[in-house]
C-alpha cells in the first residue's frame, strides 16, 4: 500500500466487455445466494452509506437487477416527518427490517444522523450523542435476532465528487438526484470528512464492522462490493474464484487507512 495523502494507487478500470462478463457472473452468484436464503429462511440487511454521488444507487441496481422483487427490497427513506422527529430515532427504520427469506438494502440508513444531520445541523448535539452511544447496541440486537448485517461506506475523492455533481446538473436523466444537500456538498467537504471519521471511530465494532469501498471507479466499486458480500455469505454452489474481492478496493475499516491514502481525506 502506498503512503500518500492524496489517494493511494487504484487498480485499472476493467474494459466494458470484461466488466459486463464479470458482472454477469456475479449476478448469477447473487441468484444462487437468493435461492439459498429463501430455502433456509435467512434474513440479510445491507446498509450503503457514503458521500453524495458516491455510487450507492448504481451499486444497488447491479445487486438487485436479476433478483426476485418479492424477496428483495430497497429502502430509501425521505425526510423524517414531524411524527418521526418525536419518535425513538430508530423507530422509522424498524418496519423495513428483513423478515425470513428476505434481503433488504438500505440506500442510506440510520447513519444519516452521523453524517448529513450532524453536518447540516438537522439534529442537536444531544441527539447525535444519543445515537452514537446507542447504535452499536441496536445493531447487536439485530444481529443476535438472526439478521446478517453488512455496512458499506462508498468513499470518493473531492475531485471525483465535483465531476459527478456537475454531471448531475447537466444530464437530464440524473437531475432527479440533485438536492439542496448536494448543492453544498463540496463546500462542506471537510465537515463531512470529520463526521465520517468520527462515525467510523465510534460505530465500527467486531459484530458490525464498517467495510470501506474506494468508489472513484464506479465499475470496480460495484464488482468489488458484490464480490465482498458474496464472499462473506455461505450458499450452495458458490464459485470461489468469482467472488474474490480486491483488497485495494474493498477492505475492513482501520484507522491507519485515514493516513495512508486508502480513505480520501
Amino acid at each position: 500500500m502506498s503512503h500518500c495523502h492524496k489517494y493511494a494507487p487504484y487498480p485499472d478500470t476493467p474494459t466494458k466487455k470484461a466488466y459486463k462478463e464479470e458482472l454477469h457472473a456475479l449476478q448469477i452468484e447473487l441468484v444462487k445466494l437468493q435461492k439459498h436464503f429463501i430455502k433456509h429462511g435467512e434474513r440479510i440487511l445491507v446498509i450503503f452509506e457514503g458521500r453524495d454521488s458516491g455510487g450507492k444507487d448504481g451499486t444497488i441496481k447491479c445487486i438487485v437487477q436479476h433478483l426476485s422483487p418479492r424477496e428483495t427490497r430497497v429502502v430509501a427513506l425521505g425526510k423524517p416527518s414531524e411524527r418521526d422527529r418525536t419518535s425513538w430515532y430508530f423507530q422509522r427504520y424498524v418496519p423495513h427490517l428483513p423478515a425470513a427469506e428476505e434481503m433488504v438494502l438500505f440506500n442510506r440508513s440510520w447513519y444519516n444522523r452521523a453524517g448529513v444531520e450532524r453536518v447540516m445541523d438537522f439534529c442537536t448535539k444531544d441527539e447525535y450523542e444519543e445515537f452514537i452511544d446507542t447504535v452499536t447496541a441496536f445493531e447487536q440486537m439485530l444481529i443476535r435476532s438472526g439478521i446478517r448485517l453488512f455496512k458499506y461506506y462508498l468513499d470518493i475523492s473531492k475531485d471525483e465528487q465535483k465531476k459527478r455533481l456537475a454531471a448531475r446538473r447537466t444530464d437530464p436523466l440524473k437531475q432527479w438526484k440533485m438536492s439542496p444537500i448536494d448543492a453544498v456538498a463540496q463546500k462542506h467537504w471537510d465537515d463531512y470528512s470529520r463526521a465520517r471519521n468520527d462515525m467510523f471511530a465510534r460505530t465500527h465494532s467486531a459484530l458490525a464492522p464498517w467495510t470501506v469501498v474506494r468508489a472513484n471507479d464506479k465499475k470496480l466499486a460495484r464488482l468489488c462490493v458484490i464480490k465482498d458480500l458474496l464472499s462473506r455469505l455461505d450458499y450452495t454452489g458458490k464459485d470461489e474464484e468469482v467472488v474474490c474481492p480486491n483488497p485495494d478496493v474493498v477492505f475492513t475499516y482501520a484507522e491507519a487507512y485515514l493516513d495512508n491514502g486508502m480513505i480520501a481525506p
